[in-house]
């Protein structure tokens, strides 16, 4: 039987030459992008939204160009308007922020290293989980009024709940063959978690920050329309009862550029910290 006559599925492979060199294979995940890439995509939105606004597709009292938008701002921070309100903003984000992931670490090694602990803790955040944080929002002013407190409160209970899911999950995952390891040297408690559930959470816990970090901000936008008087959030509502779509916008870019710069923070401390990861595809 001739080769032409045999099958395609048996047909003999060509022998590639010792001399040829094999094509590398096209990795299946792709390669971590550096941060200025990561801005691409901003940019690129940026620049169809200018471009929509010059050939008049977009009216400038529907939505401001960014251009005009900069311009305004930078209006705005010349005046010295912008400075007080961009801190008092940054304030409560960070504040309510901080709370929760300190609050939100503590509690996952809690449930996460204690059967108690899981028994009183986990249900309560998974039903916080289920309650949105606009939900809570009547309750809270009845309970601690319309200032400050309120604010930062119920932007702790937002980013307490993703910091504690992820980084009680990255316990509960810990290899057991470690903590076989731990009781073989005979670590205490204290020990245990310093040296092995801690650096074993921290995948997670990062995975938790970021996702903690917009959610502060999302949080902040919506409680700051609730009669303040300082605030990205209060520039934005008093521009909106004068049409002034520029200030708006500065508003959205501000909260944007807040989101964005923070994530990419926590990337950069997550890549420092985690370094003796070598990253799929990196």
């Amino acid at each position: 039987m001739t080769e032409m006559s045999l099958p395609l599925a048996i047909k003999p492979t060509v022998a590639l030459d010792s001399g040829a060199r094999a094509q590398p294979l096209k990795p299946l995940v792709p390669k971590r992008l550096s941060f200025r890439w990561l801005l691409s995509g901003p940019i690129l939105l940026l620049v169809c939204w200018e471009l929509a606004a010059a050939l008049g597709w977009i009216a400038p009292h529907t939505l401001a160009a960014p251009s005009q938008a900069l311009s305004t701002g930078y209006e705005l921070f010349k005046d010295g308007e912008l400075v007080p309100h961009f801190l008092a903003s940054a304030g409560r984000a960070y504040s309510g922020l901080l709370l929760g992931v300190i609050a939100g670490v503590v509690l996952a090694l809690v449930a996460g290293l204690s059967t108690v602990g899981e028994a009183l803790l986990d249900g309560l955040v998974q039903i916080k989980r289920a309650i949105p944080t606009l939900a809570l929002i009547p309750l809270a002013i009845i309970w601690l009024g319309i200032g400050e407190t309120m604010k930062i409160v119920l932007i702790f209970t937002a980013v307490l709940v993703p910091i504690y899911l992820n980084t009680h999950a990255a316990l509960r995952g810990i290899d057991s063959k470690h903590v076989e390891l731990a009781q073989s040297l005979g670590l205490s408690r204290g020990e245990f978690i310093r040296k092995v559930a801690l650096p074993s959470a921290l995948p997670g816990f990062f995975v938790g920050l970021r996702i903690a970090v917009s959610l502060s901000w999302t949080a902040l936008v919506v409680l700051e329309l609730i009669n303040t008087q300082t605030g990205i959030g209060y520039l934005m509502n008093r521009a909106r009862d004068w049409g002034q779509t520029d200030i708006i916008v500065v508003g959205i870019m501000i909260y944007a550029s807040l989101g964005l710069l923070s994530d990419m923070a926590v990337r950069a401390l997550e890549t420092r910290v985690l370094s003796y990861r070598k990253p799929v595809g990196g």
